[in-house]
């Protein structure tokens, strides 16, 4: 069955809720007239409904039947501050609140939070530091994870050869520690997509073919991440070459049971990431899919402000599976 295909039979009709800050952009309301004519996701609408509806008409989508919620005529707008104040734990008072719940991104996160929705997609028209910052600030990460992190999952061809690259998306230079968490997420991630995870901590180095503290700290991620999650095959340091092809695998890392075989690339540095599945997508012809966020207590995606409705489509596909994860 195709990525897609598996990802749809795993949430159609299960009425998740979704929602999306960026309601008046017609990539948006494209992408989410489709969710919810397939029975995918069940979208909710942020904005003004005038404004909404004048943009859902001027791109010929029926919205009548979609729920849309205004942040400035919310009839649980009092619950939403009383509770913002309370997760913010004594850095926003009630009327810093009532202003900056105002702002799309944190009056769909809080939604999401509540328990309102399941989760959010955002991004199209938004930065980065604009739909992470406030999932960092109310969502937060999951018990033992320090950190979110962005995956992308990489798709070649017919036959669906599929690959998982993070962090690509966030973390400048992570520790050895917040590597070893991106590892252990990365896994998780994986097999939502029904990849087998067999994860390659990569360096320039192979097993110990250099000498470098930006290889030490790769060595010792890899220790971390193994007694931090022994149920999955984590190995490293791996070169690129020794991780993906067996017959390299063979000569560099013959003991390894992931070298040759690694489904999880794991990067060392965010520049080395972001190079590297660009590389693999311009070069190699890959659908590069994400960032996907790991590590959050309820799934909150990033979109690209290039994104198509296509992209949208599918991210939103793709967070909505993320529900279930822990499920």
């Amino acid at each position: 069955m195709e990525l897609f295909e598996s990802l749809k039979f795993k949430i159609v009709r299960r009425h998740i809720k979704i929602v999306f800050p960026e309601a008046t952009d017609p990539r948006i309301l494209g992408a989410a007239s489709r969710l919810r004519s397939e029975e995918l996701v069940e979208p909710v609408l942020i904005g003004n409904p005038a404004e909404i509806e004048k943009a859902a008409e001027a791109r010929g989508i029926n919205i009548a039947n979609f729920e849309i919620l205004d942040p400035e005529n919310y009839d649980r707008w009092d619950e939403m501050v009383e509770a913002f104040v309370e997760r913010r734990n004594g850095k926003a008072t009630k009327e810093q609140a009532e202003e900056i719940l105002k702002d799309v991104n944190y009056f769909g996160t809080m939604l999401t939070y509540m328990g309102i929705t399941e989760g959010m997609v955002s991004g199209a028209i938004h930065s980065t530091g604009d739909t992470v910052r406030p999932a960092l600030q109310i969502i937060k990460t999951k018990p033992g994870v320090s950190r979110t992190s962005g995956a992308f999952l990489m798709v070649r061809g017919r036959d669906q050869e599929k690959y998982l690259f993070s962090d690509c998306a966030i973390n400048v230079n992570p520790s050895a520690q917040e590597l070893a968490e991106i590892a252990v997420d990365s896994a998780k991630t994986a097999e939502l997509f029904d990849i087998d995870p067999k994860v390659a901590m990569l360096s320039f180095s192979t097993k110990g073919s250099a000498k470098a503290p930006e290889v030490d700290k790769v060595v010792e991620a890899t220790k971390i991440a193994q007694e931090l999650a022994p149920e999955y095959e984590i190995d490293g340091e791996l070169q690129f070459d020794a991780a993906y092809i067996s017959a390299v695998a063979q000569l560099k890392a013959p003991e390894s049971e992931v070298a040759g075989k690694a489904t999880v690339f794991v990067f060392p540095d965010l520049q080395s990431g972001n190079i590297g599945y660009k590389i693999a997508q311009r070069f190699g012809n890959f659908e590069a899919i994400g960032p996907i966020l790991q590590g959050l207590n309820k799934p909150i995606s990033d979109l690209s402000r290039g994104s198509n409705e296509e992209d949208v489509y599918k991210l939103s596909i793709i967070t909505a599976a993320q529900t279930l994860m822990d499920k």
